[in-house]
């Protein structure tokens, strides 16, 4: 079996220890094991691109809780500049014509 430090498609970073592996699993694998090898390595830049992604989602979620706040407060604003639209239809007292019987007044 061929192990990947002497195949022609490994290389090592000196400085990080980094592996690559150049070969494209459509041509260039050489044993069954080298495809397994690969997956693993791709699943491994993935899970690095995801840590990466909540670390700028954590960075994030205090700008955008302040943002939601800011929008809250304007929403509250704006419904509170629109009551006075609807408060004489909330104050009006209910007449004769509502439907309701006026109150007798006793002597």
């Amino acid at each position: 079996m061929l192990q990947c430090e002497e195949c022609e498609y490994f290389t090592r970073d000196e400085g990080s220890g980094r592996i690559t592996l150049r070969c494209d699993p459509f041509r260039t694998v050489k044993e069954p094991s080298c495809l397994a090898k690969w997956q693993l390595l791709r699943l491994d830049a993935l899970l690095g691109a995801y840590h990466a992604q909540l670390q700028w989602y954590q960075k994030l979620a205090p700008m955008q809780e302040k943002m939601f706040e800011m929008m809250q407060r304007e929403i509250e604003d704006i419904d509170e500049s629109d009551s006075w639209k609807y408060q004489y239809d909330d104050e009006e007292e209910p007449g004769p014509d509502d439907g309701e019987e006026p109150e007798e007044k006793s002597p």
